[in-house]
């Protein structure tokens, strides 16, 4: 279907593309994957046609229709359902024809064309990727001037989708949706009829929804075949190899010049010591395996822990305007060492919670205890816009460290991710996921007891969401996250709560169970809109597995804290450990004073006694952990 041929593209002459090759077969779902930087966005433009390549090289069917999502989102007058109807340009211009047409013949050629595509059948289509998309029957409605940036940028999504082109292009389309729209979007393109070449750097729909991994690195394509997962073993399998083939190609090498240096003068080996000259010419070199590794992320641990709760809402209401509160009657509690993910529909009331924790909004009614000593860091995407572009990294540092020493300030940055090439850059000229990286070590520089995440992985590629997921987990604090990436959610929150309706509730369940529910009440919703004792009715179903759940995960967090406590001191037992190794492996000790070396042999062995006791706790802890993690689950 779609052949990329020795093709090559420079872009301000930087090479991006160095005689690439790849076939992506007709049908496949793929994920063009690479770091930020690499030109997966420009390999998408010269697929799509919209900038020639310099040394062309893509080979398309000319039958094949080919669509990629409009850069700019539409605001003009139209309702949103007529712009999405007006995608499809053979269906458009048929109906138009048919207005005007009076020769029967052609009346009846368009009637069956129109026929052929379903275009009676167009709008109910339509509406339904508008309404997976977060667009109500009443919304879509509305024209398209009446919505911000953002939600335009899902009607022209919408758009796309309901033209079915037989290439369909997407970049980052996830970029403009929540988690609902999220795994819509995910159960649309595992179902798509046609070739689907997706940018995302979202794990789990490059794990779910796509059968073909096409990796940009280096310049070059490499196609896999499989999930992303698989295509990460594959290739870790593969650097592996390669490594195993260099280290074992030196040690060839290395004994190849012995021989060389050890016989070349001697007559009687002079002919075999040239043939291995002859071999070392012929011996290919082995590439280095250069990996370009992410720098980690930090988040300084708080310098006192606070009791618990640190924040507790009672009977809280919370709104911009008096008398129209957002989320009404809220009773809740956030402890030291929550985790906590909100879920909901964009405009439920996420960000308006999360401004209430940051005391960004007040309450209206009701009240909110905060711990007097509570230091909260609120960092959201449009908080990049706050960073000052004139300024660099090193400028920012210097502002927060008024009296520290130049050398303290680049040692900071540096600590940072910002070493000597990147500390004087300026704002202006980082890329997104340098920004995003600044914009952490500023928020929580004054080291937070509790930190809010308002989707921060907008600009990070999938590696840099891993770096994320480390810190996060690696955090002392509280952590209140909101993101339309599941794998964030599952592997960093311990709790979910949702915002929907006026309110924050409990999600008992973990975020599979959650995206099971919204494709369901999605399925429900489109085979009859009404139905809403069906959904009571599922939702008085699983009280009593809800509740079993909830036991069970109470459970967890005493032993979440007693494993972390066994691990804490392992790792310190340990450094003793080494310590007195060090010392017993100096001979003076033992001759000068062995009485000494005789009691710090008994204190290791004790030492190593009570490790292995701490470790059994550890391996006792963990499994019941586990156990209370499954029944949770089950329930």
């Amino acid at each position: 279907m779609l052949h990329i041929n020795d093709l090559t593209y420079l872009i301000e002459g930087r090479l991006l593309l160095d005689h690439a090759t790849a076939a992506i077969p007709k049908g496949h779902k793929v994920g063009l994957v690479g770091r930020n930087g690499t030109g997966k966005s420009t390999l998408l433009k010269l697929i799509a046609g919209e900038i020639p390549g310099e040394d062309s090289g893509i080979s398309i069917p000319k039958s094949a229709r080919l669509g990629m999502m409009a850069q700019e989102a539409p605001s003009g007058p139209d309702r949103l359902i007529d712009y999405v109807l007006a995608a499809d340009e053979e269906r458009a211009a048929l109906l138009a024809e048919a207005e005007t047409a009076r020769d029967p013949h052609r009346i009846a050629e368009i009637q069956t064309r129109l026929s052929d595509i379903d275009a009676h059948g167009a709008p109910a289509r339509a509406a339904t990727i508008l309404a997976g998309l977060g667009f109500d029957e009443a919304a879509q409605r509305r024209t398209c001037a009446e919505y911000s940036g953002g939600w335009r940028m899902r009607v022209a999504l919408a758009a796309i989708l309901f033209s079915q082109p037989d290439i369909l292009l997407l970049d980052e389309p996830t970029n403009y949706l929540d988690l609902e729209g999220t795994v819509w979007l995910e159960s649309y393109l595992k179902s798509y009829p046609h070739t689907v070449i997706i940018v995302s750097h979202d794990r789990d729909l490059l794990n779910r929804a796509v059968n073909g991994i096409l990796h940009l690195e280096n310049c070059k394509l490499t196609y896999y075949t499989g999930t992303y997962d698989q295509f990460e073993k594959e290739r870790r399998a593969k650097l592996e190899q390669q490594m195993a083939y260099k280290k074992k190609q030196e040690a060839q090498r290395r004994h190849m010049e012995s021989f060389v240096e050890r016989f070349r003068a001697k007559a009687s080996k002079a002919r075999q010591a040239q043939s291995r000259l002859k071999a070392l010419a012929k011996l290919e070199p082995i590439a280095d395996i250069v990996e370009d590794r992410v720098k980690p992320f930090h988040f300084p641990a708080p310098e006192r822990p606070l009791a618990s709760p640190i924040i507790r809402l009672e009977h809280a209401s919370v709104g911009y305007e008096p008398g129209k509160p957002i989320l009404r009657d809220l009773d809740l509690r956030i402890d030291q060492d929550d985790r906590i993910a909100l879920l909901g529909a964009n405009g439920n009331g996420k960000s308006t919670f999360a401004k209430l924790l940051s005391d960004r909004l007040r309450v209206e009614t009701g009240h909110c205890y905060k711990s007097k000593k509570l230091r909260v860091a609120y960092i959201a995407q449009h908080q990049l816009d706050e960073l000052k572009p004139k300024m660099s990294p090193y400028d920012h540092f210097r502002e927060l460290m008024p009296d520290a020493t130049q050398a303290q300030v680049r040692a900071r940055a540096g600590f940072y991710g910002f070493g000597a090439e990147k500390a004087d850059t300026l704002v202006e000229n980082l890329s997104g996921g340098e920004k995003t990286r600044l914009l952490f070590a500023v928020a929580t520089f004054d080291k937070p007891h509790l930190l809010i995440l308002d989707e921060p992985t907008n600009h990070l590629d999938i590696d840099s969401r891993e770096a994320l997921v480390m810190a996060v987990n690696e955090y002392e604090g509280a952590v209140i996250l909101i993101s339309h990436d599941p794998h964030l959610v599952e592997t960093c929150a311990d709790r979910l709560w949702i915002v929907a309706e006026g309110g924050v509730s409990r999600w008992e369940e973990d975020i599979e169970a959650y995206k099971r529910w919204l494709l369901d009440r999605n399925r429900r919703s489109g085979a009859r809109k009404n139905n809403v004792d069906e959904e009571a009715a599922a939702i008085v179903a699983k009280k009593d597995a809800r509740r079993i759940a909830a036991q069970a995960r109470a459970e967890l967090s005493p032993l979440k804290k007693k494993i972390a406590a066994a691990e804490k001191e392992m790792a310190r037992l340990q450094k003793g450990v080494e310590k007195m190794e060090t010392a017993l492996a100096d001979p003076a000790l033992h001759q000068q004073n062995p009485n000494k070396a005789a009691q710090i042999a008994k204190l290791r062995a004790d030492t190593l006694a009570t490790i292995s006791k701490l470790e059994e706790e550890w391996l006792a802890a963990s499994e019941a952990y586990d156990t209370a993690q499954q029944e949770a689950k089950a329930g």
